[in-house]
Parts: C-alpha cells; sequence; structure tokens
C-alpha cells in the first residue's frame, strides 16, 4: 500500500471515529504532499516518489518540534502540546528509526570508508551515509554522531 492510499485508508477511519484533530493532521499531510506535487510537476517530474514525500513528513516534523519549542518557551503549554500530537501522527507515516547502535556503527563505517580524520571531512562522510541510506536516515541525528567521531 502506497503512502498516499494509507493516509486516505486512515482519513477514513478518523473521520467515521470522530478524531478530528488526526483528521486535521492527516489533512495537512495530504496538502503538503499536494504542493511537494506541483512543484515537481514544474520541473518536469510526475507524481511524488517516496523519497520526496519522506523527506516532505521529515520536515514537517522538524518545524512543528521548532514551534513546539517555541510556545513552551513562551508560557503556551496547550499549543505546544498540539504540535506534538501532530508530531506523533506525522511520525506514524514515517519509517522507523534506526538505532543509535545501528547509527554510530553506520557513520564509523563511513568514516572508514571514507578516509575522513578532521571536521573538514564532514561533508564526505556525510555525502557517504546519504548516498548509502538516502531519506531513511534522519541527517540531524546522523550529524550530531559524525561531529562526535571527527571530534
Amino acid at each position: 500500500m502506497s503512502l498516499r492510499e494509507r493516509l486516505m485508508a486512515d482519513l477514513k477511519t478518523a473521520m467515521k471515529a470522530g478524531e478530528s484533530a488526526r483528521v486535521g493532521t492527516i489533512r495537512m499531510i495530504t496538502a503538503k504532499l499536494k504542493d511537494v506535487e506541483i512543484a515537481g510537476r514544474a520541473k518536469g517530474g510526475e507524481g511524488v516518489s517516496e523519497d520526496e514525500a519522506i523527506s516532505a513528513l521529515r520536515g514537517m516534523v522538524k518545524t512543528r518540534t521548532e514551534s513546539a519549542t517555541m510556545y513552551r518557551d513562551a508560557g503556551r503549554p496547550e499549543l505546544a502540546e498540539k504540535e506534538e500530537a501532530e508530531i506523533d501522527v506525522i511520525r506514524a507515516y514515517l519509517p522507523a528509526e534506526m538505532d543509535d547502535a545501528a547509527l554510530e556503527a553506520a557513520v564509523k563505517d563511513a568514516v572508514a570508508a571514507t578516509g575522513a580524520e578532521t571536521m573538514k571531512d564532514m561533508g564526505k562522510v556525510m555525502g557517504a551515509l546519504k548516498a548509502k541510506f538516502g531519506v531513511g536516515l534522519d541527517m540531524g541525528r546522523a550529524n550530531a554522531v559524525v561531529k562526535a567521531s571527527l571530534s
């Protein structure tokens, strides 16, 4: 089942169950994917690939995480909780993230494969990781591990 089909099935289920917050978040996801598809058409592409969809969903999670932090800092916990609830719904459509041990092992392999020794070589390591894992890897987490390993 494709991501779009899964979203539509979950939307129908949430509507029947009366889960208005979940319905709103799923509609937001489908709107974002439609925007990505339209932007891709302008570049001559057809539809949205799974990699593009996952990348868009990761961007949505990142935006909401930053918003939740700002709401908490501003003393608006109810808005932060709303953002966090949206994050939980969005993460349900993302592939499972690599655990910390597997991420560290992948970084060690990439460092060894590229011959990286200093922080100047970080771009090579990140490029190798992106080439090997694509959007299945959260580059933000990988970035921190690469920095720690090269420092």
